[in-house]
Formats: structure tokens, sequence, C-alpha cells
């Protein structure tokens, strides 16, 4: 094609995401095609407001493996623009170890954040082959810095570094009494890695007796230097599936669900866990499927990893490694406070280890489900690999449809890409995305109305070349939780004493004004983000006749302690219903409640509150993308009528202007008007019980015929069962 006709068309491309995958054809002719023309023309692209082609020449110069290159590469790693250089230090890990840039990717760690991350990554890979000049950079760094942060950052980054010299400032930092406490427990978890090594060992040892707040940190130091390999199920044990959520605090009661990170994905994981595991004790009574290496292949025993404490996660490793059965959990300490997704990636270094301790307590592992673009399958992915367990990906075009409707809406172009790329990290997303899937043994795939086309345009994916290796897997809902909150919902309507559940309902609800009761709830149920658009359905409520029809109520997010994302979605609310105003135009903001409540209140809105609010309410799901949607399922099953987006997963099984509505909901005047519609829609049936039940049986019949949680563990079984075989045929064939 040529490097200036490559280049025209990611200049040219009609959308962001076609440029970011001709991005890769641009690198690969930068490749094949090295040289001072090539060098030019890649200098000019980096000039100028556009920032998708800038990002696309820093990828192309990665692939010059030259001195010249390098010098473009060096340069960019002090660029005015960060995007730029967190780029460059990111495209540095694939080339030799300069060691005059050494210096510079030290700058990034201890600036922190994601391009931090980057820049440790890419020393991390120069620290295997050039570790002496790694080594001496980061403690040279150590001598000039004393903000705590940052010190911890270069004491975690010196303990990715092999050597005597690293290990003794690894010794000094963790016993120094007079060190900050958040660089010692990064030193000391450090030496938990630093197998046979015996004076490692000594001082893990040492601090474990003493009390204090080292004294854990010391005893996973321990537990790591202990740890074993992993295996594979034989002899009839039945399966252990390993899945992970890093950014939730998951728990079998689902308490926490709807604040910060811990949205469908955490009730997903434990209705998922538990059906699994109920499905392979079925399976054993009625004669289980044997495999080829005459192994059951039903799943006995699910781990779910998410983030805890370090007591929680010593407490775990015990009972991972001593039940052979069961929905257990896995816990995995940052040592860093929580944040959310997208500020995460500074933890890599301590999820990975954490992760690696988890499994390894697990003794074995046939399979290990990732799902989402973010730290905690980017560290899982390099556990998998040094612990050789097969890898099963749930692909999405995430970030690629965000990054679709923001670029249709207009809130997305070429000229604030790089801001937003800087904060959302876009383009690494879709890079470890890419990544995931083509080293994946299997991938699981959403159902989307033109999957093929969605795959091959947003991700890259041609899922028609090797159809054995990808299985569409709808996600499900457990149909018990739905059912007693509809009869609860449904007693309390006939005049039941409401359980505590309706009664905190009752209360949100009594607190408005006259005027706003009698009225029908809109209702909303998930994670305060910009993706879920949260404050875009706040929007498109109060500025229709909606406002005046019904009362809304959004149920998610940590009000008293927001995250950043919280705090931006909450801020955005105000704009346009300030905190004072709430009660008397009729929105309610309840916070993150636990599923099961959830689910009692989404019933509460179909059958209505008595002297409260009207029944056959309106369910509406504001997400700028939605690659399934739990929360919907769940509306649907209790009966609502639900506004979706027009795309993704819902557009596979709302039926537009049956069920529900379908919308770009990107688009606020569209929102609107579907909300309205909507309204108009449950209204209308209402004074007509006959169609409000027909309707509302449509919507059942539905999700109980494909979207159970029992039938996706019944096809991810599947799944797991021939990755299991698979491998064991590998395993054999390479013993042989």
């Amino acid at each position: 094609m040529g490097i200036q006709t490559s280049l025209d068309g990611v200049r040219d491309a009609d959308r962001i995401v076609e440029a970011m995958r001709l991005a890769d054809e641009l690198a690969f002719e930068a490749s094949r095609e090295p040289g001072l023309r090539t060098l030019r023309i890649l200098s000019g692209a980096l000039e100028g407001d556009d920032d998708v082609t800038a990002i696309a020449a820093v990828h192309a110069f990665g692939q010059i493996h030259d001195d010249d290159a390098d010098r473009v590469l060096t340069t960019l790693l002090s660029e005015e623009r960060a995007f730029l250089r967190e780029h460059a230090a990111w495209v540095l890990g694939a080339h030799l170890p300069h060691f005059d840039v050494v210096g510079r990717l030290i700058g990034l760690v201890l600036d922190g954040g994601f391009g931090g991350m980057i820049a440790q990554r890419t020393l991390e890979q120069w620290a295997q082959t050039a570790p002496e000049h790694v080594a001496i950079g980061l403690e040279g760094a150590l001598l000039g810095v004393d903000d705590p942060d940052a010190r911890y950052r270069l004491v975690e980054t010196l303990g990715l570094v092999r050597g005597a010299g690293p290990s003794r400032r690894l010794h000094a930092a963790a016993g120094d009494e007079g060190e900050h406490l958040l660089v010692r427990s990064a030193a000391v978890a450090a030496l938990g890695q630093r197998r046979g090594d015996s004076a490692a060992a000594e001082k893990l040892d040492e601090l474990a007796r003493i009390d204090g707040p080292l004294r854990d940190i010391a005893r996973l130091g321990l537990i790591d230097l202990a740890g074993g390999s992993v295996g594979r199920s034989a002899g009839g044990d039945g399966l252990t599936v390993a899945q992970l959520f890093l950014h939730a605090d998951i728990d079998a009661g689902l308490t926490a669900a709807g604040s910060g990170d811990n949205g469908g994905v955490a009730t997903l994981l434990v209705r998922l866990g538990d059906a699994l595991v109920r499905d392979g004790r079925r399976a054993e009574g009625a004669g289980a499927e044997v495999g080829a290496a005459g192994a059951s292949v039903d799943v006995k025993r699910v781990v779910t990893l998410s983030r805890g404490s370090i007591g929680d996660a010593i407490d775990s490793v015990v009972d991972v490694a001593g039940r052979p059965a069961g929905h257990l959990y896995g816990r995995i300490p940052l040592l860093t406070p929580p944040v959310s997704s997208a500020a995460a990636w500074p933890q890599r270094v301590a999820a990975r280890r954490g992760i690696r301790r988890v499994l390894r307590a697990a003794g074995s592992v046939d399979v290990l489900h990732l799902r989402m673009a973010e730290v905690g399958s980017l560290a899982a992915s390099d556990v998998a690999r040094e612990l050789d367990i097969p890898v099963v990906f749930t692909v999405a075009p995430d970030p690629h449809a965000v990054i679709q409707s923001m670029d249709s809406a207009g809130t997305l172009t070429r000229q604030n890409f790089g801001a937003a790329d800087e904060r959302e990290h876009f383009w690494f997303r879709a890079r470890l995305v890419q990544r995931l899937a083509s080293n994946a043994h299997h991938t699981v795939l959403f159902p989307r109305p033109q999957l093929r086309r969605d795959m091959r345009a947003l991700v890259g994916i041609d899922i028609d070349s090797h159809p054995e290796r990808h299985t569409v897997v709808p996600e499900g809902i457990d149909l018990d939780v739905v059912d007693a909150a509809l009869a609860d919902a449904s007693a309390h309507a006939e005049g039941a004493v409401p359980g505590a559940e309706l009664q905190a309902l009752r209360q949100l609800v009594g607190a408005l004004p006259e005027h706003r009761r009698g009225l029908p709830l809109v209702v909303s149920v998930g994670r305060f983000h910009q993706v879920k658009g949260m404050a875009a359905i706040v929007a498109a409520w109060q500025n229709s006749s909606a406002a005046e029809r019904a009362n809304l109520l959004l149920v998610g997010g940590d009000l008293r302690n927001p995250s950043a994302a919280e705090q931006q979605q909450l801020d955005a609310i105000e704009a346009v219903v300030p905190e004072g105003l709430r009660a008397e135009r009729g929105l309610i903001l309840s916070g993150h409640q636990p599923n099961d409540t959830a689910a009692r209140w989404m019933a509460a809105a179909r059958t209505g509150l008595p002297g409260l609010t009207a029944p056959n309410g309106v369910y509406v799901c504001g997400s700028l993308k939605e690659e399934f949607g739990i929360a919907l399922l769940e509306a649907m099953a209790t009966g609502l009528f639900v506004v979706a987006p027009d795309g993704g997963g819902p557009a596979t099984y709302v039926e537009h202007g049956r069920t529900g509505l379908l919308t770009q909901t990107w688009d606020g005047a569209a929102l609107t008007a579907a909300i309205e519609s909507a309204l108009d829609s449950a209204e209308a049936p209402a004074a007509d019980g006959a169609a409000t039940v027909a309707r509302a049986a449509r919507a059942r019949e539905v999700v109980e015929a494909s979207f159970t949680i029992q039938a996706m563990a019944r096809s991810l079984e599947s799944v797991y069962a021939g990755v299991h075989r698979e491998s064991a045929a590998t395993d054999r064939a390479v013993t042989a």
C-alpha cells in the first residue's frame, strides 16, 4: 500500500474506530518500509490537531527498530501532550533498552497514573535483559524523592528487577522504621516474589512475628514464597473455573451492588458461579459427562476473584486451598486505596501478585474466564501465561462501541481524542481486547443484531475464519429472585404489610410532596458512570412531559463517598435538578442497594405502592453502550415496559413497541422522546388488565426462553469442557 497511502487512510477515515483499525496497517507499512522518507512522513503526522493520526504515527514509529526512530520516541517522552508521552512509553517496551531513556521512564513512574503504569511496564520488560541499568536508575531516583506515593512506585518497580542489588535495597526498605509505611509495604510485598532467596524468607518471617500493619503483608509474602504450581483436574475430580472482576468487593449477598464499579458484572458472577456448581451437582447425580481423559467435565468448583483486604486475602487463600468444591471467593489486596476501573491501572503489579496467589492456592485450575479490557484482565493474562492456565475471554466491542457512540454524538472528535484517551485509555484498552482475544483458547461473544459485521468493523475479528473458536452465549438472570420480588410486591399491593425492602422504598417515595403522589415510577438501576448515562436519563426526563407524569428513581452509586466517576454524574444531575429541588420535582436518588432490594423496587414499579405510586411504571437504560444488560433483563422479567439502547445485546431481545422501545440513547432528544412514548405505552393498557398481563407475559416469555442464568451456565459448561479436553490432548501430545 505504501506509507503515505496508509497514512492518508487513517486521516480520511470517516469514523475514529475505523482510523484506529487502519493504524495497524500504517504500523505494518512502517515496519516494511523503514527509512528517511517514512520517518519524515510520520514525523509530519505528529504535528497539527489530529490526535488520532498522531497516536497512529507513534505506534508506527514503534515498528521501526533503528536509532532514528528511537530518537523520535525518546523525544516524545518529553512532549507537552501527555497522551503522546504515554504512547511513546508504551511502544518503547518492544524496543531494545536505551540506557539514556531509563531516567525519563522513571520520571513517568514518579508522576504515577496510567502513564506511570505504562512506563513501569516498559522498565520491567527492559529489566529482563538489562537489570543492572534499570536498578541503578531506580536506586538513584530513590535518593532524591521524599513523597511516599512516589517512593512506593519506585520501590514497587524495583521489586520487578532481579539481582542482588535490588534485593538488598528491598531488605533495607522493609526493615527501615524511618521509612513511610506505604513504602515499606511495597518492599515487603516485593520480597514475597524473591523465590529461592533465603534472606527474603528470613526477613518476612521476622516481620510476620511482629504485631503491626506489616505483619499480614509479610504473611502474604511467605505464602507467595511457598506457592506451588497449578495443574489441571483429572480422575473425575470435576473442573475448577476461575473468574475475575477486580473492581468490586464481590460477596455472595451482593450487598454492594451498584456502588462504584459493583454493577451488573458483579451480580452476574455471583449468580453464574452458583448456577455452575449447582448444575455440576445435578449432573453428578445423573451421571456426569466424561471427557477423553476419563475426567469429569462438570464444573465442581468456581473461584470468583475480586478485590479485598489483606486479612480477607489470607483467609481466602486458606479457604480456596482447603475446599475442592463449591463457589469460593478469592480476595486480591491492592495495598493502595480502591479506585474506579479507569484509574486502577497503577495497581497492575499488586493485582498480578494477588491473582497468582489465589490460583496457586487452588492447586488445579482448568479455565480462567476473563471479561472486560481492564487492569485485572491485563494482570490475569500474564499470570495465566506464566502458570499455563487456559483462558476463555468474553469479547465485546468495548471501548469500541463507546467511541462509536461518542463519535456519532459529536462529543468525541479527532481534536479532543487525545484528552479523552488520556482519561479513558481508549487505545490501550482496544489493543488489549485484540490481544486477549487472539491469545485466548476460546472466545465467548454476546448476541448482537449484526454480530459478524460489528466484530469485524469495530474489533477487527473475523469470527467466521475459525468458528470453532467462538461461541455466542447470552447472559442470564436468576428468575427465582425476580419471582420472589414480584410475590412480595404483589402481596403488598393487595394489602399485605410490606417487608423491609418495600418499606424502605415507601419512605423514599413518602418524602415527596403531596402533588407527586399517585404517579408511576420511572426506574433505572446501575452504576453512576458516564457510560451508564444516569445524568442523561435525568436530563431527558426533566426536559419533557415525563417530569409531570412520573417520578424518577435512580438506584446506584455511593452517595456518601462517591468516586470521581460517580461525582461527575452527580454534578451533572445537580446542574439539571439541584439537590434542594429533587423532592419537589420527583427525583429520588437512593444510592446503591443490595440486588434483592433493587429487584423488589422494580417489582413495586410494576405493581404500584398503595397510596404512593401508580402501577405500570417504566424502566430506562440510558447507557451509551450496553453489551447485554442484566438489569434490563430483570426489568423485563418483572413485566416493566423498558427503554433500551438500539444496539448491542438489548437489540436482540427487546421487541420494539411490544416489550419496550429501542432508541439512540446517546442522543438526548431521542432518549427524551423514548421516555415519553414509553409512558404512553405503559398507560395505554393500564385500563385493560388483560392487555397489561399479556404484555408482561410476553416479556417474561422472552427472558425465560433464552436468558436465564441456568441456560448461560449450561452453555459455558460446554465451552469449559471443550477447552479442558483440548488442553488435555495438547498435554498428552507434548508429553509424547
